[in-house]
């Protein structure tokens, strides 16, 4: 089914320009150059030799990329363009969709642009940038080619095309998140944005257009107007000409039918519409015919004329000029203004470090959205719950309650949230949702802590206790500052004048806090000292006491019953 299906020759191709002033009028059958794969990143990018550069490396081990600096400066900050205006072509879209494909027939007409029979030679393989058969992505991350063509426009100026090639999107290795990544970084900076699509624009094709261009919305900044530029979408295959006809038009008016916001549309459906409305500056649409049974079906086809047929030859010939014509040039604009090449290398690093921090949202699929937003929703509703039941027992009216019943209490509360989210029926799985009710466990303690410190509020000895620590420490102080100014200790017993003196000034700031609502994080650090000396002190030293109290009492009980039996013996 297009080249999506087609077996295209295997092994790395690359294009070879051709001489200027030759024509394709002569079906040569020299030898292309060997080239071995793309450049690594440390390699020396070798401007001599047309060829893809990858520019956007795909980390596949931790889904990060990586913008190879060196490479893409060489390429844009060439003495004779780098302070042109730059035209952008980026092709993207899902995977094995023939993107390469259709680059390598611009890169013919860019090389061949003044010659009717720029498209080439019946019998010449298609070479540039690489493309094979079978079901396997190619591109990974984001290329470009080597040499920036610099057209004269009819208004006299000069500006510099440069064509992009894209990773395909939705291929079993890329996350939602890398295809986000890949689309947002070539539309942001594109000047043209063909979208590449198969037979049709589907519903789950809108959407997931709005879902990478709001990705890339968010990762430029205040924006005042549309963010992004052209955007064409390029059906191939298309099937249904007895309805809009093959070409521009065709797709005119193909696309008014599919973008249009109906009055009863579900308000979903016309909110997809309206954002890409809202993100583009204009919107077209080609509709390009199947190539043909040979391409689909000959595993050694190598993009050979003669096995394409002719109505999608036609509609190619009104293709590529379309986009890459001097007059139809569209020139980069970031916030109205134009870009330059030099321009152009500041926008790429500026963007790549925001994608490779942590700024942004991370995209995901649809169902792990829902199932988020589901397990979510259970989370609330058996936290609702346990609120509820909580409030009955020690809302804002009702009376303190002892901590031991408030823990029981809290208990049952709580296992009736967590059955009430096991219950509920969830997406996900159960290792998915497993984590989800151990989200619920800690949020339920978290308020049950406040809980509790709502309780002991009500609680007036609890309330008492930093007024009754300070008056605690002051006698405890003025007692030993006594007894060791008495003994001769002047030392000590001037500290312990400091101490008193120091909770005298703290008892009362902490009454002037309570009074006046002022200053009240110094009110909650004297309560919290306070509660640490009656936690390490006074009620350790209040335990002593009641447990020698006790046990005197226990010990006293044996010697009465003692001395009451030898009273009986003597009677």
């Amino acid at each position: 089914m297009a080249e999506r299906d087609a077996a295209r020759r295997a092994g790395p191709a690359r294009h070879r320009p051709a001489p200027a002033g030759k024509h394709y009028e002569e079906e040569e059958e020299d030898a292309l150059p060997d080239s071995d794969a793309l450049p690594d990143s440390d390699d020396e990018v070798d401007l001599d030799k047309p060829r893809p550069i990858q520019i956007v490396l795909a980390h596949e081990d931790d889904h990060n990329f990586e913008l190879d600096e060196a490479a893409l400066e060489k390429i844009l900050l060439q003495e004779h363009i780098k302070d042109l205006n730059i035209v952008v072509v980026s092709v993207a879209g899902a995977f094995r969709k023939g993107k390469s494909f259709l680059l390598d027939f611009m890169l013919r007409y860019m090389y061949n642009r003044t010659s009717p029979r720029w498209i080439g030679g019946n019998t010449e393989p298609l070479t540039g940038f690489t493309w094979r058969g079978g079901c396997e992505r190619e591109t990974t991350g984001i290329q470009i080619w080597s040499e920036v063509f610099v057209i004269d426009k009819p208004n006299g100026t000069k500006v510099a095309v440069l064509l992009m090639d894209t990773q395909g999107a939705f291929d079993s290795q890329s996350t939602i998140k890398d295809c986000a990544t890949v689309f947002a970084l070539s539309t942001m900076t594109s000047s043209v944005q063909v979208y590449n699509l198969s037979q049709n624009i589907q519903e789950d094709d809108l959407q997931h257009l709005q879902l990478f261009t709001e990705y890339g919305r968010l990762a430029m900044e205040e924006i005042y107007q549309k963010p992004f530029q052209t955007l064409m979408f390029l059906i191939r295959d298309w099937s249904y000409p007895y309805e809009h006809a093959y070409g521009l038009e065709g797709g005119r008016k193909f696309l008014e039918k599919r973008l249009q916001v109906k009055q009863n549309q579900h308000e979903e459906l016309q909110n997809v519409r309206k954002h890409i409305h809202s993100c583009f500056s204009n919107l077209g649409c080609f509709l390009l015919p199947h190539p043909g049974l040979k391409v689909a079906t000959n595993p050694n086809f190598d993009g050979r004329l003669n096995d394409i047929d002719e109505d999608f030859k036609n509609e190619l010939r009104n293709l590529i000029p379309l986009l890459l014509a001097p007059e139809n040039l569209v020139e980069k604009e970031i916030s109205g203004s134009k870009v330059t090449c030099r321009d152009l290398v500041e926008y790429f690093k500026a963007y790549i470090k925001i994608y490779q921090g942590e700024e942004l949202p991370h995209p995901k699929s649809m169902l792990q959205a829902t199932a988020e937003a589901n397990n979510l929703a259970a989370v609330a509703g058996a936290k609702d719950l346990y609120s509820k039941g909580m409030e009955q027992v020690c809302g804002g009216d009702k009376p303190y309650i002892a901590p031991s019943d408030l823990e029981r209490k809290h208990q049952d509360c709580r296992e009736s949230a967590i059955r009430q989210f096991r219950s509920v029926k969830k997406m996900g799985g159960e290792e998915f949702c497993r984590r989800y009710q151990e989200q619920l466990e800690v949020e339920i303690d978290e308020i049950y802590a406040n809980f509790v410190k709502h309780n002991d509020g009500k609680n007036i000895f609890y309330a008492a206790r930093t007024p009754a620590t300070l008056f605690a420490v002051m006698f405890a102080m003025y007692i030993t500052s006594g007894l060791t100014g008495f003994l001769g200790m002047n030392s000590i017993a001037t500290l312990c004048n400091l101490v008193l003196g120091m909770a005298l000034i703290s008892f009362c700031t902490w009454a002037y806090v309570k009074y006046s609502g002022e200053f009240r994080e110094v009110g909650t650090a004297i309560d919290q000292i306070a509660e640490a000396i009656w936690e390490q002190v006074f009620s350790k030293l209040f335990e002593v006491l009641r447990r020698r109290t006790i046990r005197r009492a226990l010990t006293s009980v044996p010697r009465q019953r003692l001395s009451s039996n030898n009273n009986k013996k003597k009677n």
